[in-house]
């Protein structure tokens, strides 16, 4: 009754979302808050909710700074040499953009934290998608799902988590995974090729072949250049505001940021933690009257209002199915239907399985409840706990699509689309992703598929 009601509760919120007959803000708090009285935890559920905003407190504080630092960055100027140097580079083509920006997301993804990969990559590439008009759908895709791929890095989570919650080695599990995320990227470029192409086609553009002078009038309308924001001096520049630029604390700012990414990569301090103190520094040294800071953090308000509302709703929503024990029930009846014939094939049942059940759960309750039971059932067929922690993993991309993940909420708001839409278009595209993850693995010998 538990599991059924989980599904029921997840496909529920999903159409209502992916239909637009509910925000999703609003979705996920009504959805599991009905689910959960007619599963008879009325008198109890105010306490899981309030597990559920605790657990993910950390995360909401944490996004709601680095959305403020970064929006103090993008206004301060920046990245506008990183904006110009690749109009320079791409020249209006939109093959090379979209190719660009797997090359930057995977880079940026190598701290192992999808939001901070999120808002870098957005910051460098969302100006150039609204200058060529480009889908923006297609630069969420590509940028989730190479932070699916670089999330399978020790230090991101999933591998740290399946390594401890069976008791090996996460050079074990991690190392023999490099050459199908090698595989993965590789992937991402040819898609992100066939994106450019089609969106080359459909806007008619013609490809610059001279690199583009930021001082020069805007392209004719046929190269798809004519939509550029500049500075009173015509340079270019991606501040909302072009009078809060502050060139002159340029090399202040890039030393901040820079440092800012390597205290994240090496967890000196918890991640709230710095970035409250980076967007405390950033806002002290380039806008030091009191009128100045409150127009830079009033224009990126509706920002952080939108994606803090959603991470404590999602709390909400995470609370509920766990506390209910939803989470639990559909995890087993999801191991539950598999049977003991199929024992030998368990490497390919658990990167089959873990699609789902990564999109339904969390990667807690997935890693340390669902792939221990899969682990050890395996273990009776001679296979190793190594090869069901890698197939464990092939379900990232997918996972980054659940509506329990925080950081979507992030790159879906900073890019301007909608959760649904970003759902339909990008799910075929991540199944095929996991696919090639799985398929590479298991020709370079990281587990026998019998």
């Amino acid at each position: 009754m538990q599991a059924l009601l989980g599904f029921l509760m997840i496909f529920t919120f999903m159409g209502l979302i992916m239909t637009k007959r509910m925000p999703a803000v609003v979705a996920l708090i009504v959805v599991p808050i009905i689910f959960g009285l007619i599963a008879g935890f009325g008198p109890t559920m105010g306490s899981m909710m309030l597990d559920g905003i605790e657990k993910i407190a950390a995360t909401g504080v944490m996004l709601m700074f680095a959305i403020l630092f970064f929006g103090l960055m993008i206004d301060s100027g920046l990245f506008d040499p990183v904006v110009k140097a690749l109009l320079q580079a791409v020249k209006g083509d939109p093959v090379k953009i979209l190719v660009g920006t797997v090359l930057l997301a995977a880079f940026v993804s190598l701290d192992g934290d999808g939001s901070t990969a999120y808002m870098i990559t957005c910051a460098a590439m969302l100006p150039l998608y609204k200058r060529l008009q480009l889908d923006r759908l297609m630069m969420v895709c590509l940028v989730m799902l190479t932070s699916g791929i670089m999330n399978i890095l020790p230090w991101g989570g999933p591998t740290a988590r399946v390594a401890a919650a069976l008791q090996v080695e996460v050079a074990d599990v991690f190392v023999p995974m490099i050459p199908a995320m090698a595989a993965g990227i590789v992937a991402l470029v040819g898609l992100a090729w066939l994106f450019g192409s089609a969106e080359r086609k459909r806007l008619g553009l013609v490809v610059l072949r001279q690199p583009l002078d930021d001082r020069a009038p805007p392209p004719a309308v046929g190269t798809g250049l004519n939509d550029m924001t500049l500075t009173n001096e015509g340079e270019i520049t991606v501040s909302t505001e072009p009078a809060a630029r502050r060139p002159k604390l340029m090399w202040f700012n890039a030393f901040l940021t820079f440092s800012l990414i390597v205290l994240l990569m090496i967890g000196l301090l918890p991640l709230p933690v710095l970035f409250m103190c980076a967007f405390a520094m950033a806002a002290i040294v380039n806008y030091p009257k009191l009128e100045e800071f409150r127009a830079r953090a009033a224009a990126h308000a509706p920002n952080v209002l939108a994606v803090v509302s959603l991470i404590f709703a999602a709390g909400v929503f995470t609370g509920i199915v766990s506390g209910t024990g939803m989470v639990e029930a559909m995890s087993l009846w999801m191991v539950g239907i598999v049977p003991e014939s199929m024992g030998p094939y368990l490497v390919p049942i658990t990167a089959a399985l873990s699609l789902p059940l990564n999109f339904l759960i969390s990667n807690d309750a997935f890693f340390f409840g669902v792939v221990p039971v899969l682990a050890e059932t395996a273990s009776h067929y001679g296979i190793s706990k190594e090869a069901i922690a890698s197939a464990s993993l092939v379900a990232q991309p997918v996972h980054l699509l659940s509506p329990l993940v925080a950081s979507t909420y992030l790159l879906v708001s900073m890019a301007g689309v909608e959760l649904g839409d970003h759902q339909r278009f990008t799910l075929k595209w991540a199944l095929a992703t996991s696919l090639v993850l799985f398929l590479a693995a298991a020709a370079c010998g990281v587990f026998n598929v019998r």
